[in-house]
């Protein structure tokens, strides 16, 4: 198999992909030693994230084990990462 995204960390929930795909792609990934795959429901761009759980409106997008900021809606596995449904925390004084 071929990886087309990476999974740093066990505890991520999104997978950065290594090129461009289309909608309804079926993309495989490796989280551990264990392979994955699953169908992207939106075109994903080259370095994009895409969910590969759920991600609920607030709760964490986790990159790197790390939380690299928050979903502003639900957010469904295969859907594409990005500003349009993810705010950054970082240096937020308002929150």
């Amino acid at each position: 198999m071929k990886k087309q995204a990476v999974v740093i960390n066990p505890n991520d929930n999104v997978a950065t992909v290594v090129d461009d795909f289309p909608v309804n792609t079926i993309i495989h990934f490796y989280i551990g030693q264990s392979e994955h795959s699953l169908q992207l429901l939106q075109d994903i761009p080259l370095g994009h994230k895409v969910a590969i759980q759920e991600i609920k409106s607030g709760e964490a997008i986790l990159k790197y084990a790390e939380p690299i900021g928050v979903a502003t809606e639900l957010i469904r596995p295969g859907q594409h990462v990005h500003v349009h449904n993810l705010e950054s925390q970082r240096g937020r004084k308002d929150k």
